[in-house]
């Protein structure tokens, strides 16, 4: 008979992952924000999430409205901020589009009145992304806005790191 085979060797433990080192934006005025935007809209499929995270007065909104106005195709698109309506639909080439202002909210708990679910099946843009809680996508796009002037902004991105150079 012959001798029993040795057993392999257990596997040594698997490394997380490297995070990918963020990347900077300059953006120097609107236009560069807008360009910026316009490059993320031409990325976006069904089930993407764009976080987008910042001071007051950061440039949010005006990358929001950027973003849904390329990806509409429409650059005079009236796009309100929802930070009343807490949520505004938009339809695009990639699919519906909930643009999302958390700024009111309470924690995640009442984003199941807002149909955070169902708006997952599609695309979301979420302004304060900190009020999601664990209702956080780990494979979303978060994009962190600063003041870097009068009219310049500094945008530093995480995510996304297969699609956007």
């Amino acid at each position: 008979m012959p001798a029993p085979l040795p057993s392999p060797l257990p596997s040594p433990p698997r490394e997380p992952p490297i995070a990918a080192a963020p990347r900077v934006r300059e953006l120097p005025d609107p236009q560069a924000t807008a360009a910026l935007a316009a490059g993320i809209a031409a990325q976006l499929r069904p089930g993407d999430a764009v976080l987008l995270e910042g001071p007051l007065g950061a440039g949010k909104t005006t990358l929001a409205r950027a973003l849904l106005r390329a990806a509409t195709g429409n650059p005079a698109l009236e796009v309100p901020s929802p930070s009343y309506t807490l949520v505004q639909e938009y339809e695009t080439a990639a699919g519906p589009v909930a643009h999302f202002d958390l700024w009111r909210l309470d924690g995640p708990a009442a984003l199941a009145e807002l149909g955070w679910e169902a708006a997952r099946q599609h695309i979301v843009l979420v302004e304060w992304p900190d009020r999601l809680g664990a209702l956080r996508p780990d494979d979303a796009l978060t994009i962190t806005l600063s003041l870097n002037g009068p009219t310049a902004r500094r945008a530093v991105l995480h995510g996304w790191e297969d699609r956007l150079a």
